[in-house]
């Protein structure tokens, strides 16, 4: 076990360190080709003073010869950037010199409750209607079950989101307004924007709708899976002692379908990550994807490289959670 353990934290390293590679890269890069970011410092129209560009060069670390290049990797710069992210040194913006490591301690946990109400719905929904389809294999409320999800993920997340803020939103907000008053969970649960007097209440609707990202793949997946299992001696076994239903379904099949299960988790994770940079930009949610988006479009390099390292650690610390969890779901796993 320790061996599996380890060798799978290495694999983790190694990946993060790739693609920390790639984004360092892909900066350096586009510093090459478009030119310096510096520049920005001075709002970018203006023709600043050579000692004074000089000196900003040095502050946000472009005063290497490499960016004057196209095509150097940079090297001494990335192993720079790692010793900076080694230290808790995440630098600054061009636009207004904040401190990217405050910025992240205001944009993290929004996500972070972003994605609990999302992983929450994804799980719950799938399972419920996965072991529900597989239950009733071929009749008329697996066909239902499979078409529903299959028509909730054909839709994109953008036009639910739309579709909800412009037509549903309002119309609830005033009905439970008019009910339980402004300052109620009901009065702000189902509000079009985030509120961050309410960080955790209006933010629960746009987190069930990233949810519905792949709910459909996850059904099919945990419905396969659990019809698999139903068909194995050890069910046939328990039906034969006598066991109820009910105790089957959830001691005996779900149990041992939750391999693909987490598989399942594990992949779509990424996808919600790209649905959250959407949600967050149409509910106005102060969080990471809303940032990434953002940093783009004021060119700031080094914010979206620090977001972006945050987003890939995120999903290569779930990827490993999901290997860790083989282990623990199946011993076998663990001498492979």
């Amino acid at each position: 076990m320790g061996r599996y353990v380890i060798r799978r934290i290495l694999q983790a390293l190694l990946t993060l360190g790739i693609v920390l590679f790639l984004l360092h890269y892909l900066m350096a890069l586009s510093v090459q080709i478009r030119g310096n970011p510096a520049l920005l410092f001075f709002g970018g129209d203006r023709t600043p003073d050579p000692a004074m560009l000089e000196q900003v060069e040095r502050l946000y670390n472009l005063d290497n010869s490499c960016y004057e290049r196209v095509g150097d990797p940079c090297i001494t710069p990335f192993v720079e950037r790692l010793q900076d992210y080694v230290q808790g040194d995440l630098g600054t913006t061009l636009n207004g010199n904040r401190d990217v490591a405050q910025l992240l301690s205001i944009y993290i946990p929004n996500t972070l409750r972003l994605f609990v109400f999302s992983v929450i719905t994804l799980v719950a929904v799938s399972m419920v209607l996965g072991t529900w389809a597989a239950r009733h294999r071929g009749r008329f409320i697996d066909h239902t079950v499979r078409g529903t999800t299959i028509l909730a993920d054909s839709i994109p997340v953008f036009l639910i989101l739309l579709s909800y803020v412009y037509i549903v939103a309002v119309p609830l907000t005033r009905w439970a307004r008019g009910i339980w008053g402004t300052e109620s969970f009901m009065g702000q649960v189902f509000r079009p924007n985030y509120n961050p007097d309410y960080p955790w209440t209006t933010i629960i609707i746009p987190g069930i709708i990233v949810g519905t990202v792949g709910l459909a793949t996850m059904t099919r997946l945990i419905r396969a899976s659990q019809l698999e299992n139903l068909g194995s001696d050890f069910v046939r076994t328990a039906r034969a002692k006598g066991l109820k239903p009910m105790r089957i379904t959830i001691v005996h099949v779900i149990r041992n379908s939750m391999i693909p299960i987490v598989t399942g988790i594990g992949f779509l994770f990424a996808f919600m990550l790209s649905g959250a940079v959407l949600t967050e930009g149409v509910m106005g949610i102060p969080g990471m994807g809303r940032m990434i988006f953002q940093a783009v479009q004021r060119q700031e390099g080094n914010l979206v490289i620090v977001g972006l390292t945050v987003s890939a650690f995120v999903v290569v610390f779930v990827s490993l959670i999901v290997d860790l969890l083989y282990a623990a779901l199946d011993p076998r796993i663990r001498y492979e």
